[in-house]
């Protein structure tokens, strides 16, 4: 059995003053890939991760999205995440 699995993080320090997203991809428990916004793109972990984030990064539209992030998944649902 192999398992593929991908997280979608959002980190939030004084409210919505200061918030991160960050999105993690995994195989078998190993992480192979991670978007941090506060880095601004992919970086690999492996060497299939770091093909993947090369590829990830060369995508503009991909990258546009995953940097607006912060605003249209995190600060968009903050009052869902917090109680």
């Amino acid at each position: 059995v192999f398992q593929r699995m991908a997280m979608f993080e959002c980190q939030f320090i004084n409210g919505t003053e200061k918030v991160g997203y960050v999105e993690r991809h995994f195989y078998n428990r190993l992480q192979l890939a991670m978007f941090d916004s506060d880095v601004g793109h992919y970086v690999g972990f492996t060497p299939y991760g770091e093909k993947q984030a090369r590829y990830w990064n060369n995508d503009p539209v991909l990258m546009e999205d995953r940097r607006a992030s912060v605003d249209t998944f995190c600060r968009h649902n903050y009052e869902v995440f917090t109680p």
